[in-house]
């Protein structure tokens, strides 16, 4: 059997005209649902009505993970370790079952911290017999510089692309222009009140909100604004670039 894994960015105006041809050409959608309410599940439904009406989604109760705030670093990797695991056995059970050309969609890009390339690898290590093929899709941090209109480094310089549990340990190693994704809070920015900042939670979709400046000027702004779209979709994602002056 075949196994595609598509990056669909955060909606069906971010699909590309490759990924929508190949959408159409499955037999059907694997997703994770993780309540009953679940809102990506519902922008996952909006893809699929978008360019393939006629192929069905077939959900999979996404298992619990540990998400204890006061996890270690090797805590939290082990947890993952678990929930990518338990993920992986109950994706093998449906594609066992239901053979095919199956499609994963994922939000942003599949190569930016995602892990459904490594989940499908692992089934196939629980000896599922596929071949599978990744197309790519517009990530956050491009959708995050396109909405500021900025550039994410300065001339001839690297950014930093890291998650805002570990922002700190970037500043403490020297980074100086960082792009933090998956916060399940907002970070603490104390430690970084002049440097600028570009934010922006649910790009691309309902309950977008954009906020820049110094961070000691607009961190309430920012923290105001992270509920209003929490409020609004009822699930937040944010993510920002930070740069020292």
């Amino acid at each position: 059997m075949k196994v595609w894994i598509l990056g669909v960015g955060m909606g069906p105006q971010h699909v590309t005209a490759e990924v929508a041809d190949t959408l159409r050409s499955v037999d059907y959608v694997v997703a994770p649902e993780k309540s009953s309410q679940d809102a990506l599940l519902a922008l996952r439904r909006a893809v699929v009505d978008a360019y393939a009406g006629t192929v069905p989604i077939v959900t999979v109760a996404d298992p619990r993970r540990d998400r204890s705030p006061a996890l270690t670093t090797t805590g939290y990797e082990s947890a993952v370790a678990d929930w990518h695991a338990a993920r992986a056995a109950r994706y093998a059970d449906v594609l066992r079952e239901r053979g095919g050309t199956a499609a994963f969609l994922v939000w942003g890009d599949p190569s930016l911290f995602d892990s459904t390339i490594r989940i499908v690898q692992q089934v196939k290590d629980l000896g599922v017999e596929l071949e599978y093929q990744v197309l790519p899709g517009i990530s956050a941090p491009q959708l995050l510089a396109a909405r500021h209109r900025i550039v994410l480094h300065p001339v001839g310089r690297p950014v930093h692309i890291t998650t805002g549990r570990r922002l700190l340990e970037a500043v403490d190693d020297g980074q100086d222009n960082i792009v933090a994704m998956l916060n399940k809070e907002l970070a603490d920015l104390s430690a970084l009140a002049d440097w600028s900042i570009w934010w922006g939670a649910n790009l691309g979709a309902p309950g977008e909100r954009l906020v820049s400046g110094r961070v000691c000027d607009v961190l309430d702004e920012i923290t105001a604004a992270r509920a209003e779209a929490q409020a609004e979709a009822g699930w937040v994602m944010d993510i920002f670039l930070v740069r020292k002056p």
